[in-house]
């Protein structure tokens, strides 16, 4: 076992880029989705929404939307940074669960579906990160 990731290998490399990016983009759909639901779940009890209300929900869906564009962007050329993206978007999670004295059936929820995949997504850049770097110091070229 290379737990240490001192020996180049290219299937792992790339599958680790490629479910780190799957991470990145059904995250951000689930913070988008997640958004909306909120945004239009806070305002309103009665389930009767303008069309005004529901654009202005979209707007504010689309920040989440946009922030995990980038982070795949990002994530194509610059794993690390990626990676530290990922940790601080999960620092942030907390620290606004913290701060919004979240229960623990929330805290549960937030774990699992925000925190850990965060966590997971940004684990699997950085071991990208690291087999590139073993790969281009044996001298082994790699597609990817």
């Amino acid at each position: 076992m290379d737990l240490f990731l001192r020996t180049c290998n290219a299937e792992r490399m790339n599958i680790a880029r490629i479910v780190g990016r799957g991470f990145v983009v059904i995250g951000g759909l689930v913070w988008t989705v997640m958004f909306f639901a909120s945004e239009t779940a806070a305002r309103y009890a009665d389930i009767t929404y303008t069309l005004d209300d529901v654009v202005q929900a979209g707007i504010g869906a689309a920040i989440p939307a946009a922030v995990a564009v980038l982070v795949f962007v990002i994530s194509l050329f610059y794993e690390r940074l990626a990676a530290l993206l990922l940790i601080l978007a999960a620092i942030a999670t907390v620290v606004y669960g913290v701060m919004a004295t979240w229960e623990p059936a929330l805290w549960v929820t937030a774990s699992l579906v925000i925190i850990s995949p965060l966590v997971i997504g940004a684990a699997l850049f950085l071991v990208a990160a690291r087999t590139q770097r073993v790969c281009e110091l044996e001298g082994k070229t790699t597609a990817g």
